[in-house]
């Protein structure tokens, strides 16, 4: 899968907020999908669509155990978007940086005029 089609995969994946939760549970380790159904008021069919797409998403991983499937959560998928983001935080720092030091001469500038009055 190339990068921008698994960046677009993750992000979608992660618009759900089912989806975020049940990959902050398997966060604590692998699950099974009554596992993962158990805190939510859906069907296990449910969850099982939502896992579907966390699987295309390269997010969850499913084994086999004799008759169990657990889930596991895979993190590079999230450690790419995570890497990809870092880009624009650094930007958004660097324009926010900036924006302090427009309202700090605007508020330098302001007092000076209470000063002169």
């Amino acid at each position: 899968m190339r990068v921008s089609d698994q960046l677009d995969a993750t992000f979608a994946a992660l618009a759900d907020p089912t989806r975020r939760a049940i990959l902050t549970r398997l966060a604590a380790g692998e699950a099974s999908v009554a596992q993962l159904a158990a805190p939510f008021d859906m069907s296990q069919p449910a969850v099982s669509k939502h896992l579907k797409v966390l699987e295309r998403a390269g997010l969850v991983l499913r084994s086999r155990e004799a008759q169990r499937r657990p889930r596991t959560l895979q993190t590079e998928p999230l450690q790419a978007a995570a890497t990809w983001l870092e880009d624009f935080r650094s930007l958004w720092e660097e324009r926010f940086q900036g924006l302090d030091t427009v309202l700090d001469e605007l508020m330098a500038a302001a007092e000076q005029e209470r000063d002169d009055e």
